[in-house]
């Protein structure tokens, strides 16, 4: 018997998946019976403007006796000889247990991951999260978004899940590390789809997403796990150069000399007291914008053509990219979320900021997508200031609040204004909550970025024609794409000046997105239980 990965494998759009057998048979030039089994890996939209759509695949299949390739393999296809092992599975040598527990501070995917490999291990864990729980977290975002009342502890960005709660729920990532897919597969375990186990562009929607987080929760609870909500650690306690313990809600000591520190790009307060108690930061690139939403029914009949409205086809999705060397920036599209909403995601009075966001069958009216620019570190950095990035942001969020009117209705514009210079009296249909309210966005970004936006969004409307029109409109300001720090740590793991503290996560400056962020968090866990063997 053989085991084969056949990738490039294409479907019409009213051709049915049982056609895939047949289809092996005749690129392996074996007999249809010989295909034991064919398990579906991967499964794209290939879209290409003007061109009859396509399904493409990559799939797996065994083959019964004895196997020769072909002499004539099919342009486009490839065929790989393949071990038949599970890559999905993690092992990590047992470890010595310490008596005291190990913390992780922060339950987004980094930490949730961490905390899961822990105590599956046997470690007596205690998980902190700052914010609430799923269920008093959603009722909070609620009376933001419809009253544009502010819990600074309940919120977009601080709660159980991490701010990636209330997102698209995107599954992509550039890690070629195999336990994504076992990542992937204790997702599906607690309630995602099985789809996202073979979809190239994986999405679970946030109305899945925090069913999903909630039954972790509750198995890692089963497991032992210790998760304590509303507990903010407020302070380090380091004897020398190692952690002695933390402090939470300014109160309670908690002894620890083992901390997975996964706290998200947001927590600003904790980054400064990181630092006030001798953590090793830099400053580093991060990228601010604005997003921009054109009516879904527009972005399909512009990606999609005459073939717009077919069952098969998902609600269209770009990505551009614009690159302008001579002043070393470039503007791309961010996080961009089909038939979703634009959302306030404040969590600081007097601050504004948007986000993506879209359920899981991704049927909202809109399109939107981030559209931003990358800014150096010379950009907002001086004499050494390596928080200096959490100032340059707010910055520009504190002046997003005020030209919203100071009632955290968000600053817009139409793009073709915005592209001319001109005001914008009246904004058009728009899914944003809690509001918007028109607005010179020019005003409201640094000069770089919108010189570089203007000429970006007239590049991105000559690779989409289409892109520039009456019906779009821009919000602003979309500020946390990514951490502008990073948390300095060693080839082991560990915080490069206070030994038990790992840093990891989106927060830490090493992963953006669930999926590279949990394998981040699992990373850290297998340098701790390294470190205790």
């Amino acid at each position: 018997m053989k085991v084969l990965r056949i990738s490039g494998m294409r479907l019409a759009l009213d051709e049915p998946e049982e056609q895939l057998r047949k289809k092996a048979a005749s690129i392996l030039a074996v007999a249809e019976s010989a295909i034991l089994k064919l398990e579906i890996l991967k499964k794209a939209v290939d879209a290409r403007r003007n061109k009859p759509p396509h399904l493409i695949y990559v799939v797996q299949v065994k083959v019964a006796g004895e196997f020769n390739f072909p002499c004539l393999i099919p342009a486009g296809i490839q065929i790989r000889d393949i071990d038949n092992d599970d890559e999905s599975t993690i092992n990590i040598s047992c470890a010595i247990n310490p008596e005291i527990p190990v913390v992780v501070i922060g339950s987004g995917p980094a930490g949730l991951f961490a905390a899961y490999m822990l105590t599956r291990q046997g470690f007596s864990v205690i998980l902190l999260e700052r914010g609430t729980p799923i269920e008093k977290r959603t009722k909070d975002v609620r009376a933001f978004w419809e009253q544009g009342v502010l819990n600074s502890s309940s919120n977009v960005l601080f709660g159980e899940g991490g701010a990636g709660t209330f997102s698209d729920g995107k599954l992509t990532y550039r890690s070629k590390s195999p336990h994504a897919l076992w990542v992937k597969k204790i997702l599906v375990e607690m309630g995602a789809p099985v789809a996202i186990l073979t979809d190239a562009k994986p999405h679970i929607g946030t109305d899945q997403l925090r069913k999903v987080i909630i039954n972790l929760r509750n198995k890692l609870v089963s497991m032992g796990c210790n998760i304590r909500f509303e507990a903010q650690v407020t302070d380090f306690i380091t004897w020398g150069d190692v952690l002695h313990s933390i402090l939470v809600n300014d109160r309670e000591e908690i002894k620890t000399q083992h901390l997975i520190l996964a706290i998200g790009q947001n927590a600003d307060d904790t980054y400064r007291k990181l630092a006030a108690r001798g953590v090793k930061m830099e400053a580093k690139p991060f990228a601010l914008g604005l997003r921009v939403e054109h009516p879904q029914e527009l972005i399909n009949s512009i990606q999609y053509g005459k073939w717009s409205g077919h069952h098969q086809l998902p609600p269209a999705e770009y990505f551009l990219t614009a690159a302008f060397p001579g002043v070393n920036r470039s503007v791309y599209t961010f996080c961009m979320c089909p038939g979703g909403a634009v959302i306030g995601c404040s969590a600081f009075p007097g601050h504004v900021l948007t986000n993506g966001m879209s359920n899981s069958r991704r049927d909202g009216k809109f399109a939107n997508s981030a559209v931003i620019v990358n800014v150096r570190v010379e950009d907002f950095a001086c004499r050494g200031d390596h928080l200096a990035g959490l100032d340059f942001r707010a910055g520009w969020e504190r002046k997003a609040f005020a030209a919203g009117g100071e009632k955290y209705y968000a600053p817009a514009q139409r793009l073709v204004d915005f592209l001319g210079n001109k005001k914008t009296n009246n904004i058009g249909p728009t899914s944003f909550r809690p509001g918007v309210q028109a607005a010179l966005l020019q005003n409201l970004l640094p000069p770089f970025a919108v010189d570089a936006l203007r000429c970006g969004i007239d590049e991105f409307d000559k690779k989409m024609p289409g892109f520039i029109t009456e019906e779009a409109n821009l919000i602003g300001v979309e500020t946390r794409t990514s951490a502008p720090v990073r948390i300095c740590r060693k080839s082991n793991g560990q915080s490069d000046a206070i030994r038990g503290i790992y840093p990891c996560g989106e927060g830490a400056g090493y992963a953006g997105g669930i999926i590279s962020s949990a394998l981040d968090g699992i990373k850290a866990a297998g340098c701790l239980i390294n470190n205790l063997t």
